[in-house]
Formats: structure tokens, sequence, C-alpha cells
């Protein structure tokens, strides 16, 4: 009797701390249930919009209907349809075009706790990526932590003039862009029943994902959705691209992304955009090239040129962490040499030959594949970096931090490198892993990098007692964290690189009035 007295007892305690968490609420669609995981209540897959398939595929998100029931989001829904990526989560779920799903994860025991909130946009280039997955060390700290999908490719960007004209604003492309706005449109109205505080949100995104926090920095249809931003290694800041021998990385105008789109239905063997419609997804997906289908300046939610918004202050002014790596550009450009970097300085630079070659300067194959990695990472990331940083700093009111990470570890995604190439951050903030070890070092680093987030997430502060003091970028002082064999205050790194794009991107934005 005593024994069964004992096992009764246990599972008394067991069914009021399962109790004690939100596993069961209700949401403006409906009732809905998560599961218990590691000791928080994880939500894997709640619908935010509408299937867009059929007629709703390249058109603006709908949002999702009341459900019947209970919804029970135990599983993680499928991932946009892409090209299968090895370095990107999620690679074990299917593939379709019904994936516009998010995840929260809260510690919450009660829905009046309000506790901050973090929202995951992934990266990949907007061409591959999942949002399955959650961050067991900040919702352990007191965070519920979301991450959303959204639709990719050509089938989540792709700009053309018949989906214009349906489109009762005249636009088209930016789907994808539109699915991260729904999100947080959901997240901002319903996460208070899940434990979250609407009125303390930070988003954040690495890549292709940084890029898009800052379209959404930027766009109007963000306004009062989030308070707080961390972008790694992106940002909307170059001139806008008007054909392909632009600059890659910057949002595109919409006739030249049209034109992109009409190309596509050609190459689909399709006459118009129903016909288009009518093929199936993986029909879309495999005639969709790498790169070509970008976000797009449409006058609604790219308004215009984010540079020229930033001066004027016309953005959301948020709490901000941005910053990039050493050796970003090591993932990317392989194998070249001279002729390449002759290619690129006179179909990117044209203008100012003599001023690239002393920023970037190479007299040999060698230095030149160092140097095209140098271009690619203060292009794609190192100025957009410094530009909005630097922007905010003059016009906005809420603080900027900026960081540069320099260290040098085997478990990154590519080893061999001079410096930190691209995502190499991402395992001291998150703690994945790409295969390698942490050193003594690393492993210290990681864990004053993830206080570091984890502190302005709460309080838009990186700031704690016993860190490295992280101060307030200003442009001229030295304030930006250089995080490499530990942390100290640093002027801008490659400040001539900086100078020197800041001043040939100012001649064509002139050029082009």
């Amino acid at each position: 009797m005593k024994k069964f007295l004992t096992i009764l007892s246990a599972v008394t305690v067991s069914a009021v701390g399962l109790n004690a968490q939100i596993l069961h609420t209700t949401c403006e669609q409906g009732e809905i249930e998560g599961e218990l995981h590691n000791g928080y209540a994880l939500y894997k897959a709640i619908p935010y919009a509408e299937k867009p398939v059929g007629k709703l595929r390249w058109h603006a998100p709908v949002k999702k209907t009341a459900w019947q029931g209970i919804y029970k989001a135990e599983n993680w829904g499928d991932r946009p349809m892409q090209t299968n990526d090895p370095n990107q989560g999620g690679n074990a779920l299917p593939m379709s075009e019904d994936c516009l799903y998010l995840s929260v994860s809260t510690p919450a025991k009660d829905t009046s706790e309000r506790l901050p909130v973090f929202v995951n946009i992934h990266g990949g280039g907007f061409f591959t990526g999942s949002y399955s997955g959650t961050q067991d060390s900040f919702v352990q700290n007191g965070i519920v932590y979301c991450s959303i999908a959204y639709r990719l490719g050509s089938l989540g960007f792709m700009a053309h003039p018949e989906a214009a004209k349906e489109s009762e604003r005249g636009i088209s492309g930016n789907y994808g862009l539109m699915d991260q706005i729904m999100a947080l449109q959901w997240i901002h109205d319903n996460i208070s029943r899940f434990g979250g505080d609407p009125g303390n949100v930070t988003i954040c995104g690495e890549s292709a994902g940084g890029i898009s926090v800052s379209v959404l920095c930027a766009s109007p249809l963000c306004k009062g959705l989030f308070n707080r931003a961390i972008c790694e290694s992106g940002g909307n800041f170059l001139p806008i691209r008007t054909g392909s021998a632009t600059v890659c990385g910057s949002a595109q105008e919409k006739s030249y992304a049209e034109g992109l789109g009409l190309d596509f239905q050609k190459s689909l063997g399709c006459k118009n955009l129903k016909q288009m419609r009518e093929l199936s997804a993986q029909e879309i997906q495999a005639k969709t090239e790498y790169n070509k289908y970008w976000p797009v300046v449409d006058g609604y939610v790219i308004t215009g040129d984010t540079y020229e918004a930033y001066l004027k202050g016309d953005y959301n002014d948020v709490d901000l962490i941005i910053g990039y790596n050493s050796d970003e550009g090591s993932l990317f450009v392989h194998g070249v040499g001279m002729d390449a970097y002759d290619m690129m300085m006179k179909s990117n630079f044209p203008a100012a030959p003599d001023a690239f070659k002393k920023v970037f300067p190479a007299s040999n194959d060698g230095e030149a594949l160092q140097a095209l990695r140098d271009v690619f990472r203060d292009v794609a990331f190192g100025w957009p970096s410094w530009a909005w940083a630097t922007l905010q700093t003059r016009t906005g009111k809420r603080p900027v931090y900026f960081y540069y990470f320099d260290q040098l570890s085997e478990n990154t995604i590519m080893r061999g490198t001079r410096g930190a190439t691209h995502v190499a951050e991402m395992p001291f903030i998150y703690g994945f892993n790409f295969g390698g070890k942490m050193s003594e070092v690393d492993t210290h680093m990681s864990q004053i990098m993830e206080r570091y987030w984890i502190n302005f997430v709460k309080t838009g502060n990186p700031n704690s007692d016993a860190l490295p003091y992280w101060t307030i970028f200003k442009p001229d002082t030295p304030s930006v964290m250089y995080m490499k064999e530990g942390f100290f205050l640093s002027p801008v790194p490659n400040k001539p690189q900086m100078d020197f794009l800041e001043s040939y991107f100012t001649g064509m934005r002139k050029a082009e009035r």
C-alpha cells in the first residue's frame, strides 16, 4: 500500500508539472495544444496563413481562418519548396507549398507572465532554409522563442506583371516578406496567450534573415510589431539593382524584377501566369535559379531606397545589434584569380578602378582570391552593416551595438580560412555544431556572446555584471565590439574599404537621379 501511494504521489506531481506549463491555450483561430519539450511548452507548427496554393500561388498571404476543435501543433510543418541544402536545418522534413507555419516555445507557466519574445527569421539566400528547431538556452532563460517559415525562391519572390494587375495594390513579388510580416502580426496579436509580451519583441536573422530584418526595420507595414532587432551579416542598403551587372545583394527595381518573371515564364514553356499556376510545385522548383529572385522595391513592402530612407529618419527606430564576420566571402568565392578580379572591377566598379585597386589590392591569383573574398564581405555584409549602424546613430534615437567577429574556430562551417567565414558566429551564440571542437577560449566566448544576446532580448542592452562592457556605437570612436580571442572595443574595421564603398555608392545614386 505504501509503495502504491508513493507511485500515486509521483504521478500526481508529474501531472501538476505538466499543468504548470501552457500546453493548451487559445489563439484567434481557436484552441491549440502543444507538447512538453525539455521542461517547456513547444508548439511546433501553428498555421498563420492559408496554404499559398492554386490562385494563392504568387499572391499576398491570406490570414488563416478559424479551425474547428483543438488544433494539435505537435509536428513540424513542411519546408518551403527549395533546393536541398545540407547546411540548413530541417532537411528531414518534406517540402511543399503548404509551408506557412510558425513555432512557439514558451517557458511561461501562466498567460499573465509577459515574457520577452525572440523571433527567428532563418537565412539561406531567400532560396533554402527551415524554421524548425528551438533554442533551449533562450527559453530556459525566460524568453519566448518563435521561428517563422516563409516562401522561398521563385515561389516567394518572383515578380510578374500579371500578378501585379491581379493585386489591388498593383504589386508583385515580395511574397516571402509579406509572409514574414503576417507571421509577426500573428505573434503580436496572439503571443500574450502563450505568456509572451507583444510590447517586448526582438526580431533576429542571419544572412538573408538579416536582410529581411533590415527590410522589416525600414517597412512602414511593421510599425509597432517589434521594438528590437538583431542583424547578423545582412542589410538592404545597397543601391537598388536595375540589372544583372549591378552589385548583387540589393533589392531589385520593379521593372527589372518583372522582366525576370517573364523570362521565368518562358523557361517554363508557359503563355501566362494561369498556366504557370497549373504546373506542380516540383516543376517550378526545378527551373528556379539561385540568387535570381530577390526582394523588390514595390512601393508597399519596400517603399524605396533604404539608405535614403534612413538619411531622412523614415524607418522603424528600434534597439539594434548589428555586425558581420571577418572573412565572410570565403564561403562563397573559390578558385578564382586575376581574370575574375579584373571582371569584378570592370562590371561593378567601372568608374573608379584605381580606387578599387587601392583598397582591394591584388597582383597575382592568390592575392586576387583573397581580394575578391574581401569584396564579397564588404559589399554584401560589411558596408551595409556599417552604413546601417552609422545612419541610425545619426538620425535615430535608439541605441546601436556594432560587432565584428574574427574568431578562428574548428567549429565553423568551413575551415582553413584567413578569418571567420559566413555563419561562423552562429555556433557561438546558438550552440550549433558544424562538426568541429570548441576550444577553451571558444567555449568562454560562446558563453559571453550568448549572454549578450539574451540580455539584449530582455532589456535592449547586451551588458550585465561580469561581462566585457559593450558601448553604444559611435562612428569616430573605438566602439565596435571586436570578438577575437576575447572581446575588446575597436575602431571600425576595414575603414578604408567602408569609405571607398560609401563614396562609390553615393556616386551611383547621384548618377541615377
